[in-house]
């Protein structure tokens, strides 16, 4: 019975993948014919009607195109908003998935739109949760490499946007979390869960210099001895100064943001995705279980979020 129930998933999971797919190449077809839009452009729409393709999968939810609902797309867009996706950058999904389903209506394979009634987030200067992949070098050229606290902020920042820790994971890392060896970091997370996230060279490089070359002359206080970042008196880094650190880059490179360190894992996120990496694979590197989520999922193997992030990471 229960191989007959294995055997009919995967028959059904072919055939949506199958819809999924012939509708987007037809999509992708209309775009460049009728719409006579660049490839790039294509692609970018290609692959916001994967991620949404995506997300029903997370949710185990069989159904093709065709029987997208509304409500799929208000979880799709409570799921990316969880995330940490930018308002900007949701609104660019959202644009594409629009799109997709006014090309289905065109082509009479629907007959009612899902989001026709669905408003994008707005889209404000005046709160940018993300930085460019501009911003960010920007703020990493500012920092003085010259001095042990330089070396030590560059190491901290790279981390950051490197494996999208929370500013408290940052803090409370410790040298027997760090696994080069094999580019990964153990992470404790809320509620003292542990995650393994991928760690990119360049992060890897700046936390090794900062290690061997200017921890090695701290003398650690009681209770910091295995803390990676330390201040200058040996003890570990708040939280607090984490900020500090970065309103100071800020101010210094002039940056019109209102940034923090959640920015770098929102950036983190928001980068990935828009490189096309899938949602799941970010998710997990997040350690963040949606709430549109209750299921437990599979967790991912470690080697393919390792790719992930050599493929799809702006800073590899």
């Amino acid at each position: 019975m229960a191989k007959n129930s294995e055997k009919r998933f995967g028959v059904v999971k072919d055939s949506l993948t199958n819809a999924w797919r012939s509708a987007i190449k037809r999509f992708a077809h209309y775009l460049k014919l009728e719409r006579s839009l660049a490839d790039l452009s294509v692609e970018s729409y290609q692959q916001d009607i994967a991620k949404l393709e995506q997300f029903l999968g997370i949710k185990k939810l069989e159904i093709g195109p065709d029987d997208v609902t509304h409500y799929h797309i208000l979880d799709f867009l409570e799921y990316i908003h969880e995330l940490g996706l930018s308002a900007y950058t949701q609104a660019r999904m959202l644009s594409g998935i629009k799109a997709f389903y006014k090309y289905l209506m065109y082509e009479e394979v629907i007959s009612d739109n899902p989001t026709k009634l669905i408003e994008g987030p707005k889209v404000g200067r005046k709160l940018p949760d993300t930085l460019s992949l501009e911003e960010i070098d920007q703020l990493f050229d500012a920092i003085d490499l010259s001095t042990p606290e330089g070396a030590r902020n560059r190491a901290m920042l790279e981390t950051l946007y490197s494996s999208g820790l929370r500013v408290s994971e940052l803090v409370a890392l410790t040298l027997n979390q760090l696994h080069f060896d094999v580019g990964f970091l153990r992470v404790i997370g809320k509620g003292n869960k542990e995650r393994i996230v991928p760690i990119g060279q360049s992060a890897q490089k700046y936390v090794s210099i900062y290690i061997n070359e200017v921890r090695v002359h701290l003398s650690p206080k009681k209770g910091a001895e295995k803390h990676v970042f330390l201040n200058r008196r040996g003890a570990g880094l708040t939280r607090t100064m984490v900020f500090i650190i970065i309103k100071d880059l800020a101010k210094k490179i002039n940056l019109q943001k209102n940034i923090s360190p959640h920015t770098f894992r929102h950036s983190f996120a928001t980068h990935l995705i828009e490189g096309g990496a899938d949602l799941r694979a970010v998710q997990e590197m997040l350690g963040h279980e949606s709430i549109t989520t209750t299921e437990i999922y599979t967790h991912l193997d470690r080697e393919y979020l390792k790719q992930v992030i050599e493929r799809f990471h702006p800073r590899k």
